[in-house]
């Protein structure tokens, strides 16, 4: 993963953990697919959630410089993607994801602990890409 792709995972994981997602994971995905180096990958418990999740880890990635390229879902708010280039989030509501199952799909990828994002002395705050 490089570090323009940590950072904006850790960015990613942060913001959905401070907003209270649910099972969020990081597989790792870059040795084996050129779309990207990471999936995040989280759920709400309602469409409102989903939505919220989705509109804050926009803006709080946006106030670090921070675009997506695309953003697709908000019509549904069942499964939101923000694609980040590298790194792709994905907010669902929890029974499509249970449906969808994103995780046995790209069980070739490495999945992460979340841990890594979430603990250390460093501030996401401060970090840009």
């Amino acid at each position: 993963m490089t570090e323009k792709a940590r950072i904006v995972t850790k960015l990613a994981v942060r913001s959905l953990d401070k907003h209270l997602a649910n099972d969020i994971r990081v597989i790792d995905i870059a040795d084996i697919t050129s779309i990207g180096d990471s999936f995040v990958i989280a759920h709400g418990n309602s469409t409102t959630q989903v939505k919220a999740l989705a509109d804050y880890l926009e803006k709080e990635l946006k106030e670090k410089g921070i675009e997506p390229l695309r953003v697709e879902g908000y019509s549904s708010t069942s499964w939101i993607l923000i694609d980040y280039g590298e790194v792709i989030v994905h907010v669902f509501y929890g029974e499509m994801r249970n449906f969808y199952d994103l995780e046995r799909l790209w069980k070739d990828g490495e999945e992460i602990p979340v841990e890594q994002f979430l603990n250390g002395e460093e501030t996401a705050k401060d970090e840009t890409v």
